[in-house]
């Protein structure tokens, strides 16, 4: 899908749907969505640049991520995709700055770029431009990366509680998988955010940015935000590591406790189990076998036998 915001426009247009269609003078902001051969070729001719591939995006060498090439500055982020979904990825966006105007090249559907095209919408005042489009973007793609983190904090907190105040024998599989979901979002939010901060700094290089003052403070409050939330990150990823190293001991105390009590009774047991199998084995010169109190000596040696175990082990401390 192509579709252009033009400057001052109440809304996107579609484009490239015509052989002979040209981009508009006027255009801020081109934005490819999944787009076909014949749409990147429109855009290409009316900017005269060569766009990047789908797999040209994918590569993760800096070097083809972030350049300038005829006159035109590539750039190319990670960005986290269906973050409340099961499956949370990362996916390759691409911003082009070429003269006043940003094109965008993506194959999912961020959040933040429906947020934000929604207000550009409400509000033309917010895109005059491309490279300030492009800033208002990267606004809204560290804001909702910000929201991702705190809801992720918010969940390891509950989990944390989980952990620590449960009832005894709670099994702990479902906070083991929230806790591993958790660590997995915030793996993808700690990659996007280091793919934009290297963004940003390229960012800087752009002759867009070079003589306007107000663009520059803007670029370099996002790149503060970044670091602020890549270390935010950082530390729930710590949080997250220990709280899974916690419910693993805790299990493992627990298993230990069963083990524990399946050794006691095995102790218990033993020194019975042998007077028994003493005195059935029923030889016929055996001293007791024709005593009329055998039985009941047997069955008091077995009691004591079982018995004293058990009170070394309590004065030990040991149950």
């Amino acid at each position: 899908m192509l579709r252009v915001l033009r400057q001052g426009a109440p809304g996107f247009e579609p484009g490239g749907h015509t052989p002979d269609w040209r981009l508009p003078a006027d255009a801020v902001w081109i934005e490819l969505v999944d787009p076909t051969r014949a749409e990147e070729v429109a855009v290409e001719q009316s900017i005269g640049l060569l766009l990047p591939t789908r797999e040209e995006m994918a590569e993760i060498e800096a070097s083809s991520r972030l350049y300038q090439e005829d006159g035109g500055t590539f750039m190319t982020a990670t960005i986290l995709v269906n973050a409340e979904g099961e499956l949370p990825t990362a996916a390759p966006v691409t911003f082009v700055l070429a003269g006043d105007k940003l094109v965008t090249i993506r194959y999912v559907e961020p959040r933040a770029f429906s947020v934000f095209a929604a207000q550009a919408e409400r509000q033309p005042s917010l895109c005059p431009h491309g490279p300030q489009t492009f800033l208002g973007l990267l606004d809204a793609v560290v804001d909702r990366t910000a929201d991702i983190l705190e809801r992720t904090a918010s969940e390891v907190e509950t989990q944390s509680r989980a952990i620590f105040v449960r009832p005894r024998g709670m099994a702990f599989e479902k906070i083991l998988s929230r806790l591993g979901r958790a660590q997995n979002v915030n793996a993808k939010a700690r990659d996007s955010l280091v793919s934009l901060a290297r963004l940003l700094s390229f960012a800087s290089l752009a002759e867009q940015f070079e003589g306007d003052r107000e663009l520059r403070d803007h670029l370099k409050s996002l790149q503060r935000d970044v670091q602020s939330i890549t270390d935010h990150s950082s530390y729930l990823s710590g949080n997250i590591t220990f709280l899974l190293d916690a419910a693993l001991g805790f299990i493992n105390i627990e298993q230990n406790q069963i083990f524990k009590i399946f050794s006691v009774f095995s102790v218990v047991f033993l020194p019975p189990t042998l007077i028994a199998g003493i005195y059935g084995m029923n030889f016929l010169h055996m001293p007791e076998l024709s005593w009329k109190e055998g039985y009941p000596m047997a069955l008091g040696l077995m009691l004591i036998a079982a018995l004293a175990p058990l009170i070394w082990f309590r004065r030990k401390g040991w149950l």
